[in-house]
């Protein structure tokens, strides 16, 4: 991104509301979980259960603030409800992010 660009959105004080709230919103394990588990296709509730190891209403409840946050998306098949990634920019934030947490502390500047 461009340094005119970033200087006009962090002049649009609901622009960087939004991106506070997504990065509190991809703070939560249980809830980077999910977003981690999407990367690899849409899942119901009970699969995202059996990959998070937690009660079914703790899934829907982090799926309910995903969804507030524009970061999932769902789609109902029936009685089933299907939660996938909103767009690629949520899967490009959960790269990122995992690859910055990989690196090597003396690569950070650290000693």
């Amino acid at each position: 991104m461009d340094t005119g660009r970033l200087n006009e959105l962090l002049e649009n004080d609901a622009a960087v509301y939004g991106a506070t709230q997504i990065f509190d919103a991809l703070s939560d394990f249980t809830r980077f979980q999910i977003l981690s588990a999407l990367l690899a296709g849409s899942k119901s509730v009970s699969e995202l259960q059996d990959v998070c190891h937690v009660s079914q209403s703790a899934i829907s409840h982090q799926l309910r603030m995903l969804r507030d946050r524009s970061l999932v998306s769902a789609q109902r098949e029936g009685q089933r409800v299907i939660y996938s990634l909103s767009d690629d920019h949520v899967g490009l934030l959960i790269g990122i992010g995992l690859e910055h947490a990989a690196e090597p502390l003396s690569s950070k500047g650290e000693e």
